[in-house]
């Protein structure tokens, strides 16, 4: 593993270098407290201090609507050619969150069957990770999940040691950038102040419930006809904006858009919610969620139960963007405080 350092003067050549070999997005303020990923051409286009985006940077990597299919119908049949969008992308200052969102995501679209759209996605971004010093909100629950230190799923990663970064170097195309950049490597003084800041940082990130998290699966085992899914359902609105923003929500919807004299069609592919009345709506009109807490409930373990039970881990990557952006005020945390009292464990 190795390490390099980058003076913080230097950043703006830093994105400028890496906007010549491709597109360059990364966290820009948008208005109050809101932050979005965009495209950047320089350093002091980003605000490297910011709660998570509306969005995670999965929009990159499954975007919100996306042609994947092309068809030609003729006379000696259809002819059908895969569509996929795609571009060289550098993801610059993503949180520790989001690269736990990306890891998960990349799970499920590694299980079969495969996503060739993702992974080919995939292939071509170029990610660069940025660490959270500091806690950033009362909605995050990062301590909870686990997710404030780095764990892989980047290409580099930045770390803030005051007048400069330090940068770990994770992949052979970080270190080709690197490397063509001519950038130092980290003395033992650089690499014993990461290691301060990262001993600091566990002080700061404590789980923020009180709740063991080793233990919230078989809490949820306990609390499945619980009538708190009925109360929290009357709470929501079924927007779908818990979903929208979540980073390992992968739900979609695909469309046929045919042509008016039927020569041809577009298969279109766009996300979806599970809070929709809609979703689990099948032929003849059952619906096997048409309760808004039978929504709830299924978003809640889709996070902590059953991606437990599949892929040994959380769904749940602790960014709080679910209850930061719910108009009815629904916030997961008090859901778990809830669980963890009617369990009992």
């Amino acid at each position: 593993m190795k390490y390099h350092i980058l003076d913080k003067k230097n950043l703006d050549s830093f994105i400028k270098s890496l906007a010549r070999r491709m597109k360059v997005v990364g966290p820009v303020k948008k208005s109050g407290k809101n932050y979005v990923f965009k495209e950047v051409k320089t350093a002091d286009e980003m605000s490297l201090k910011y709660i998570p985006t509306i969005l995670p940077p999965k929009k990159y990597l499954m975007p919100e609507r996306e042609k994947i299919l092309d068809l030609k119908f003729e006379s000696d049949g259809i002819k059908e050619e895969a569509f996929i969008e795609n571009e060289k992308i550098a993801i610059f200052g993503v949180h520790t969150c989001d690269l736990s969102g990306i890891q998960c995501l990349n799970i499920v679209f590694n299980d079969k069957p495969v996503d060739k759209n993702f992974l080919m996605r995939k292939e071509n971004v170029f990610i660069v990770g940025l660490e959270c010093n500091s806690y950033c909100d009362e909605y995050a629950s990062c301590g909870l999940v686990n997710s404030y230190m780095p764990n892989g799923g980047f290409d580099l990663f930045f770390t803030d040691l005051g007048d400069k970064f330090i940068i770990n170097v994770n992949t052979q195309d970080g270190e080709e950038l690197v490397e063509s950049l001519k950038l130092p490597p980290a003395t033992p003084k650089e690499m014993s102040e990461l290691d301060k800041l990262r001993d600091e940082k566990r002080k700061i990130f404590k789980n923020e419930i009180n709740v063991d998290p080793h233990k919230i699966p078989q809490m949820f085992d306990k609390v499945y006809e619980s009538k708190l899914w009925e109360e929290v359902g009357n709470k929501c609105l079924s927007c779908g904006n818990c979903t929208n923003v979540c980073p390992t929500c992968y739900c979609f919807d695909v469309d046929e858009k045919i042509s008016l004299d039927m020569s041809s069609s577009e298969r279109i592919r766009s996300w979806d919610s599970c809070q929709f009345e809609t979703f689990a709506k099948v032929a003849g009109g059952e619906n096997f969620r048409k309760e808004r807490g039978l929504r709830q409930r299924h978003r809640v373990y889709r996070k902590f139960k059953f991606p437990q039970d599949k892929y040994n881990r959380f769904f749940c990557t602790g960014c709080g963007r679910c209850s930061r952006t719910c108009m009815a005020g629904i916030n997961l945390k008090d859901i778990l405080v809830k669980v963890a009292e009617e369990s009992k464990i």
